[in-house]
């Protein structure tokens, strides 16, 4: 009877689409313009925030018993078709594995982290004083924080459209009109019939202001816009440009040469190929452009961002942990104003890997201290701490405080006086190791985080609502200063994407690095509105709101002032009611008038008030010329 089940359940996933096979099928791209992706089992192991190279497996494996356990029994007491179509069906998905399986698949192939803690007593308490080895870093910027020459010579706020040519500029600009009209001559060439002529740089500005307009007013298809059959007909792009016009643009902007996108390709396979290639002239001057007109603030934060998208590349990420889960991933390094400073691009894998994992190459290639000097304190979660990263940050001149978990290599592994699930509220333990201090504190839950950059306790307090005595009270519990200036200063990235999402030009498109470029335009938009809030600021003005900056920006980039129709009325008195037969003459429409309150059938027809017309009380003319006009 095996057999038979065997076959049954073959062919039962197979019509699902469920097969290894068919997976794979799926998942690979036919488009020459795909980026590559490294598909091991540390790659699986990175997409659900670990880091093989800095965790330990044996603890891993320890901690994972348990639920395995629980795992196993479930599935026993359950129907054994049932039991085989789910691991079938699990293990059709191609890279997923279990945690264990995959630390024996790369054990050979990876080499171990070289801090490891050598730290055998014990896990001290808040009343015991700890003090640090070193006198705390000093803030040295290589510039002063905040907005950079030419803009901080300004005397007077420069205009939206000003401050996001600081990041789109006319270089930028001609590059993006110069590779659009070498697409469209290619496509002319190909034999695609459309009527083109060579794209300025002014159209080209127009062509993203009227993108910032529809990522607000959302249409079905990008034709609507333009549409005057419709009761949602809108007035302002047909002013702008041309329907035609606009789609042409959007079928052949292009960010790199054509040509050379050509030799990339043809080097697919190879260590000479550029997945990024078609994004590398808009990415690269994005890139400097916010790191040139801004200098950061002191705290700092590192943190994945999600560029949604649905496309079939290999470039595209599941991230289950992220309010949006499909997309291309970027590497985020933001202020606490929620300026975008650096970003990279996740590829899946590192052009030159250092040997420490990726979440150490990630961190160091958004911290470059030629450009932000030092005594920067960096913050992350606990995919980025680790006592190698934190070590390696604090010899740069850097602080650094982060969530860690406890299977980290270096991490003490001590359990005496350790926190229990019976330990009060408040209570901390800590351990330190040189710059290293390692801080648990019992919370609802126990939290971990290690930090170069406080002390274990500092007196600081919060209030919590707690039961004592069977009511609900407000107490106060001790509090590590690392806990409180993680909760405050690690939300930079967050506020960011916050921002961005609030007024977003993306839109759906069938080519990946269009969904790129339109993050870009986003960043820019994004930094701009914060650098004009940061200079109203100092110039002690009243700074527009995140609706009117957008407004204001997509008027002048389009170039086209709104226009608002108003209706002209003469004041004369009309009908409330026209049309009115028979006894509805007397009843019909009757207001009080304004001015002697009484019924009245009449208004006027600019003012819209009710106000009697009769032999004896002109109620409408003693309104209008006693300096009423206008009144409502």
């Amino acid at each position: 009877m095996k057999p038979r089940r065997d076959k049954k359940l073959s062919s039962f996933c197979e019509a699902l689409g469920l097969t290894a096979a068919d997976h794979d099928d799926n998942e690979v791209s036919t488009d020459s313009s795909d980026p590559d992706f490294a598909d091991s089992g540390d790659e699986a192991d990175f997409l659900e925030g670990i880091d093989p190279l800095h965790e330990d497996e044996g603890d891993y494996v320890e901690e994972k018993k348990v639920k395995v356990k629980e795992e196993k029994d479930d599935v026993e007491q359950k129907d054994d078709k049932d039991a085989i179509v789910r691991s079938v069906v699990a293990g059709g998905k191609g890279r997923k594995r279990s945690r264990k399986s995959r630390f024996k698949l790369s054990k050979k192939k990876r080499s171990r982290s070289e801090t490891h803690s050598s730290y055998n007593g014990r896990w001290k308490t808040e009343k015991e004083p700890d003090h640090m080895p070193r006198p705390p870093l000093h803030f040295f910027p290589k510039r002063k924080p905040g907005v950079q020459p030419p803009l901080s010579y300004s005397k007077s706020n420069p205009s939206p459209s000003e401050l996001f040519k600081m990041y789109f500029d006319q270089t930028t600009i001609k590059i993006l009109c110069v590779n659009t009209n070498k697409n469209a001559a290619r496509h002319l060439a190909a034999g695609k019939k459309c009527k083109w002529t060579d794209i300025k740089e002014g159209e080209m500005y127009q062509y993203i202001g009227l993108t910032l307009y529809m990522g607000i007013l959302k249409r079905p298809q990008l034709k609507d816009f333009w549409k005057t059959t419709t009761i949602f007909q809108v007035l302002y792009p047909p002013k702008v440009m041309p329907r035609d016009r606009f789609i042409n643009i959007t079928a052949n902007i292009h960010m790199s040469d054509p040509v050379a996108d050509a030799v990339n390709d043809s080097k697919k396979g190879t260590p000479e190929y550029d997945c990024l290639h078609r994004l590398r002239p808009l990415y690269n001057s994005v890139q400097v452009a916010c790191k040139a007109v801004y200098q950061p603030q002191q705290h700092l934060s590192v943190d994945e961002r999600m560029v949604a998208t649905k496309a079939k590349i290999r470039l595209k990420q599941y991230m289950k942990r992220k309010p949006t889960k499909w997309g291309i991933k970027l590497f985020v390094l933001s202020d606490n104003t929620g300026y975008t400073i650096d970003f990279q691009i996740y590829t899946g894998k590192a052009s030159e890997p250092s040997g420490k994992g990726m979440s150490f190459d990630a961190v160091m290639s958004l911290i470059k201290k030629a450009y932000l000097g030092s005594g920067y304190q960096i913050y992350g979660d606990n995919f980025y701490t680790s006592p190698a990263l934190f070590s390696h940050l604090y010899e740069l001149g850097f602080g650094a405080c982060g969530t860690f978990r406890s299977t980290r290599i270096g991490i003490p592994k001590t359990t005496e006086n350790a926190l229990t699930k019976k330990s009060p509220r408040g209570s901390i333990r800590w351990i330190r190791e040189g710059p290293l201090l390692f801080v648990k504190w019992m919370n609802i839950r126990e939290v971990n985080l290690c930090s170069t950059l406080h002390t274990a306790f500092s007196g600081d307090t919060i209030k919590k609502m707690e039961k004592a005595g069977g009511k609900l009270q407000e107490l106060e519990f001790p509090v590590p200063p690392a806990v409180l200036d993680y909760n405050r200063y690690m939300g930079g990235v967050d506020l960011s994407d916050q921002l961005i999402g609030s007024y977003s030009s993306r839109r759906k498109s069938r080519k990946w690095y269009m969904t790129v470029l339109h993050h870009f335009i986003d960043i820019a938009v994004t930094n701009s509105y914060l650098l004009h809030k940061e200079m109203c600021g100092r110039l002690k003005e009243r700074a527009l709101t995140h609706q009117q900056f957008f407004e204001q920006l997509t008027t002048e980039l389009c170039g086209v002032s709104p226009t608002v129709q108003k209706t002209s009325y003469d004041h004369l008195p009309v009908a409330i009611v026209e049309g009115a037969t028979g006894s509805k003459k007397t009843t019909e429409g009757r207001r009080r008038c304004r001015i002697c309150k009484r019924s009245t059938p009449f208004m006027c027809e600019a003012c819209k008030l009710p106000l009697c017309v009769i032999v004896d009380r002109n109620c409408h003319k003693v309104y209008h010329s006693s300096g009423g006009r206008g009144k409502k």
